[in-house]
């Protein structure tokens, strides 16, 4: 059967809401019911991107050149071709803008909308112990869904995607494994001995059940419930199947491509159909310091672009687009002008962020930065008005307010403003 070290890891993860989360998800008009985080982590440069300046000095513009896109006066850099011809399925927040440029401290902020209380550079993972991760509020406002986990991380732990004071039945699932690699694998999920024992251990659990409305309380009673989920779980011959990547057509494979990013990007939306919450995808590589541009175009940009422009287009051809908001951003962007070693340096400032699907109006451009792509000449969209537009989408209400341990409340999102021109 599982194993005791199963049940912990999927404690510690919060593989399950529980029947509190259900009780907590709200009623909604919404159409989106789920979403997938794309985390370009180290800071996806803007101008090289989502953003190009063409007529800028070469010293800010950098070497690419600009394509059109299939909207009309929407252009983006040569490297994201398959994007350009599917501009009028997603939406480009040029504007989006905020004040530390620290990996870590950048990353806490976007995922929980608060500022965090340690120095850059501190990497506990996860790091946001206090304030829970916009994965963590989306798993804890909308419930579970079947024996899907309602939350989860690949290929690896975000950095920031804690559950924070909402506790551990509200933290990630993290799947540790590549599924481009031809070994993948998701740990865990085959039981181990024989049926005869499987059938005793879950006799076991069924007598610890009896006893829990009586006389399992605090931390006994939850490490029950992951036993109770947890045996569902590897027993679900439905789900395994969500997780088996290598059910999907060797033609499906290809479209998002045979790299970590594209089928992380598949992964997710198996992961999705089978009734997971919030997928978030941790995309690394990104903290292009030093001559940036070859890496760029050759082992950033295009995996990237052919991953998206992927994935929305599969989500859409399944009928799952309107019900599946998807979202791909950094904690900043990069510096306009390049610097002495052929890079870019961190540059919160001014940043692309891509949203598609979930009911969003598609196919246009909000905000604009200046003519080297310094910073916001329209209004600034920060990340409590990020934060607040995302949990808007799925039908979870911002004002919402939980308590933390010490009986203090916090809203979802203390402030911000929802992006009206996302919203049809």
């Amino acid at each position: 059967m599982f194993s005791r070290r199963l049940a912990l890891q999927l404690g510690a993860y919060g593989l399950f809401s529980g029947l509190a989360s259900q009780l907590e998800a709200s009623p909604k008009s919404a159409k989106a019911t789920s979403c997938i985080f794309l985390f370009l982590e180290g800071g996806p440069p803007h101008m090289d991107m989502f953003d190009p300046k063409p007529e800028s000095p070469s010293d800010f513009r950098g070497p690419f050149k600009t394509i059109s896109t299939n909207v009309p006066g929407t252009f983006l850099s040569e490297h994201l071709p398959s994007c350009s011809k599917i501009a009028d399925k997603y939406t480009i927040i040029r504007s989006h803008s905020h004040n530390d440029n620290g990996h870590t401290t950048g990353y806490h902020y976007v995922m929980t909308g608060h500022k965090p209380n340690f120095a850059d550079g501190d990497n506990p993972v996860p790091n946001n112990d206090t304030y829970p991760s916009m994965g963590s509020i989306i798993s804890r406002g909308l419930g579970p869904k079947g024996p899907m986990p309602s939350y989860i991380n690949l290929p690896h732990p975000m950095a920031a995607g804690g559950p924070g004071f909402y506790g551990a039945q509200h933290a990630p699932f993290v799947i540790e494994s590549d599924p481009s690699q031809p070994d993948f694998e998701v740990r865990d999920l085959f039981p181990s001995g024989s049926k005869k024992r499987q059938n005793l251990r879950n006799k076991l659990l069924a007598n610890i059940d009896d006893l829990e409305s009586t006389q399992i309380h605090g931390p006994a009673k939850t490490l029950s419930e992951y036993y109770k989920r947890a045996y569902t779980l590897i027993n679900s011959d439905s789900t395994k199947k969500v997780f088996n990547i290598g059910e999907e057509s060797s033609k499906t494979r290809e479209m998002y491509g045979y790299t970590q990013v594209g089928q992380c990007a598949l992964l997710g939306r198996r992961l999705i159909e089978g009734g997971c919450r919030f997928v978030g995808i941790d995309s690394p590589g990104w903290d292009v310091h030093f001559n940036c541009f070859p890496s760029l175009s050759n082992d950033l940009i295009p995996p990237t672009d052919r991953a998206f422009a992927a994935l929305i287009t599969d989500l859409e051809e399944r009928g799952m687009l309107d019900e599946t908001l998807v979202v791909m951003m950094g904690e900043m962007g990069r510096t306009p002008r390049i610097n002495a070693m052929a890079g870019r340096d961190h540059w919160s400032m001014a940043q692309s962020v891509i949203m598609a699907g979930g009911g969003i109006r598609a196919g246009q451009v909000i905000g604009k930065t200046d003519a080297n792509a310094t910073a916001p000449v329209t209004r600034p969209i920060g990340v409590q008005d990020l934060l607040r537009t995302i949990v808007t989408l799925v039908g979870i209400d911002p004002e919402k307010i939980y308590y933390d341990q010490l009986g203090r409340p916090h809203p979802i999102a203390a402030s911000g403003e929802v992006i009206k021109e996302l919203i049809d």
